[in-house]
């Protein structure tokens, strides 16, 4: 793998240094929050480590940055913050997983796989579309009744993974284990928070729902009514 590190603490970047080449993987490491947007705005990573304190931004507005510049790889945030509400935070900005300070090097490794394998780059169906609903993953542009919408990153991914799927039901955990990368709920309304603003885009201002809540069980984007 190829991973870019942005952590300003010298013993916590030497640690996870050391332990990613010993078991042979590419590490490349930022002390500055600009310097690692820069890094992964420039670079093809696997992965990103990002330190949530950092001297010069905070790790969360960096996340940010990266995910309205439409810069989709895996980001494992790492903080000595462990209450939920941060955990929460972290992942709203946009990081895939988030690890508390300190952490077994082991757990770090297994995380940073399992975030890698995640990467979607098998198929190459350039276009996805139901009824008047198009998307472009060439482009990343997503057109519904000749309007352009104007999606976050994360509503990409969803709506993405829904046409991938059509008229089939598509539950919360697979949302949250294909979008966000997690084997666990995080017990959040974080899926249920995202898709009903996705809705709010793709279907609101049109006549017809695309996308379809089946109670109890998850969505289904189809064009039967």
């Amino acid at each position: 793998m190829k991973i870019l590190l942005v952590e300003d603490d010298n013993e916590t970047a030497d640690f996870i240094k050391q332990g990613l080449q010993q078991v042979g993987e590419t590490i490349q490491h930022e002390i500055d929050a600009k310097k690692g947007i820069l890094a992964a705005s420039t670079i093809d990573f696997d992965v990103i480590i990002f330190d949530r304190l950092l001297p010069s931004m905070d790790g969360l507005n960096a996340v940010k940055i990266l995910r309205e510049a439409q810069i989709l790889t895996p980001v494992i945030m790492l903080t000595a913050l462990s209450e939920t509400s941060e955990r929460v935070a972290g992942l709203n900005a946009g990081a895939d997983d988030y690890m508390v300070k300190p952490f077994a090097f082991s757990e770090l490794h297994a995380r940073l796989k399992a975030l890698a394998r995640r990467q979607p780059m098998q198929e190459q169906v350039i276009e996805l579309a139901i009824g008047d609903l198009l998307l472009n993953r060439t482009t990343r542009t997503v057109i519904r009744g000749g309007k352009i919408l104007d999606l976050l990153p994360r509503e990409y991914q969803i709506l993405e993974y829904l046409l991938q799927h059509p008229n089939q039901l598509i539950t919360k955990t697979m949302l949250l284990e294909q979008v966000w990368g997690f084997s666990f709920d995080p017990k959040t309304s974080l899926v249920q928070t995202h898709v009903s603003r996705l809705r709010t885009k793709v279907d609101k201002p049109f006549s017809d729902d695309l996308i379809k809540t089946v109670r109890g069980s998850g969505y289904v984007i189809s064009n039967n009514s």
